[in-house]
């Protein structure tokens, strides 16, 4: 079995309270973009976990389609597999790369060895691997709030416009992203303000993350202010990574104003 995870990007990111156990209160909306890792699952004797591509870091019992396959074995018969990822989605770039590839091995395995599971069951192992983890079981926009795992859809679509994501080549983690932050009530309603014309995002929308980040990592604001000049009618950090998207009404190719980052380009669908 053959799966494509897809990255995500966020639309308005609010860190609204820091909670007691450590995590922040944010509020933010999640939609699918079509940048994707590959994820093989093939029946195996032994649990095993190879990758390409993109070298991953971290102890390999740590890799989250690990742990997502043993969250499953613990409540189901699932037989041993051998799991093989081909990552091309950036890590510490704020696009859900780990939390993709973790909800689709959840969802992988439910498949091949036909687990009495709908997507929506699936939730809360997904919950357990990761904040973002549970909004890839769902294919429609979904607006997150607590640690962004409180999930609800919301009518909005942003199918057949082109997104340019621009990864600088550095990583942010998250526990950087978090220390630097200041919790803040939102100044208007996103869930309102994302359901307007996109057209008016721009004056309305805005990453709490870009606060802090942006003068510590100037050329991101660069990347946006350049986004924007290009012709795009929003344009924003995606989570608390290091990733610059901007949305387009129609195509665009910037590959070669951006040669030295790793630039996707591509329709929303």
């Amino acid at each position: 079995m053959v799966l494509f995870p897809n990255a995500k990007i966020n639309i308005g990111l609010h860190i609204v309270a820091k909670r007691p156990d450590g995590f922040h209160e944010l509020e933010t909306c999640f939609f699918h973009v079509p940048w994707t890792d590959i994820l093989e699952i093939t029946p195996n004797p032994t649990v095993e976990f190879s990758s390409s591509g993109l070298p991953i870091s971290g102890k390999i019992e740590n890799n989250l389609c690990l742990r997502a396959y043993y969250a499953l074995a613990k409540d189901f018969h699932v037989p041993p597999v051998h799991l093989h990822l081909h990552k091309i989605i950036p890590m510490g770039a704020g696009l859900g790369g780990g939390s993709a590839d973790a909800a689709f091995t959840l969802m992988g395995l439910r498949d091949l060895f036909d687990l009495p599971l709908t997507n929506k069951q699936l939730v809360p192992y997904a919950q357990q691997l990761g904040s973002d983890c549970a909004f890839f079981l769902f294919q429609q926009a979904q607006m997150g709030k607590g640690k962004g795992d409180e999930l609800s859809p919301i009518a909005c679509s942003l199918q057949g416009y082109h997104v340019v994501l621009i990864y600088p080549n550095f990583g942010i983690s998250t526990q950087e992203a978090y220390s630097q932050v200041k919790p803040q009530t939102a100044t208007y309603n996103l869930t309102q303000s994302i359901q307007e014309p996109i057209e008016h995002w721009k004056d309305q929308i805005s990453n709490d993350f870009e606060l802090s980040l942006f003068p510590k990592y100037p050329i991101l604001n660069q990347i946006k202010q350049e986004l924007y000049d290009q012709g795009a009618i929003y344009a924003a950090m995606s989570g608390s990574g290091s990733t610059i998207f901007g949305i387009f009404k129609k195509e665009v190719d910037l590959a070669e104003r951006w040669a030295d980052f790793t630039c996707f380009q591509g329709l929303i669908s």
